[in-house]
């Protein structure tokens, strides 16, 4: 019996950026390809795709077309695409239900938390499904220690994270780490803490790219 190749994956990322939602299922579904060749340590980096935004958060149409220059069409048939790329992986972005674009540093920081808790991954699938598939607002306290909840975490334990602001260094730090790494766009997949792969993926060139890692050992 072949021993499975171990391989550490740090996901940068931010909960309200589509081609990370994107990203991540494409990840998934080459693990999954992969099976027991590897054996996966898997950790979420959190990325701010907008740091200095205010708590009441933006309109989404006024932030794409002040940040990009989108006009309505193209903002349009971006997120045509990006619903399309989402249905063919299995994920559902619904673009009526989310109107803002709002700061998700809390969100972070409860990610850190859950980590240490083993739930890391829940949290993070049901914050972006929470976001772009049900509209929900992933600034709001309420919201986040809800999310928390539906995947196991103590509710109580998740309300004293974010009311008391605990881990708010840990994650400032690990932005900060990141953006000297030349980390400027995500989702940013590093492996082995050697190899990038950038952006949404399909799931057959991370499966290309982790097995010829793999191989490399």
């Amino acid at each position: 019996m072949t021993t499975p190749t171990p391989i550490k994956i740090d996901f940068v990322s931010d909960v309200v950026c589509p081609w990370c939602a994107i990203g991540l299922k494409s990840l998934e579904q080459a693990l999954e390809r992969m099976g027991s060749d590897v054996s996966v340590d898997l950790h979420f980096q959190p990325f701010e795709l907008n740091p200095q935004m205010a708590a009441e958060g933006e309109d989404i149409g006024e932030h794409l077309a002040r940040k990009y220059g989108s006009t309505p069409e193209q903002m349009r048939a971006n997120q045509e695409a990006i619903r399309q790329r989402g249905a063919e992986l299995g994920f559902v972005f619904d673009m009526n239900r989310r109107s803002r674009i709002v700061n998700t540093f809390d969100a972070h920081r409860l990610l850190h938390w859950a980590a240490l808790e083993g739930r890391q991954a829940e949290l993070k699938q049901a914050l972006l499904a929470a976001y772009f598939t049900e509209g929900r607002d992933v600034s709001s306290r309420d919201v986040l220690v809800d999310v928390a909840a539906r995947v196991g975490l103590d509710a109580t334990a998740a309300r004293h994270v974010l009311d008391e602001d605990r881990y708010a260094q840990e994650v400032r730090a690990q932005e900060q780490f990141y953006q000297s790494q030349g980390i400027q766009a995500v989702p940013s997949v590093i492996v082995n803490d050697r190899y990038l792969i950038q952006g949404g993926q399909p799931p057959e060139v991370f499966e290309q790219t982790l097995r010829k890692i793999a191989a490399e050992g």
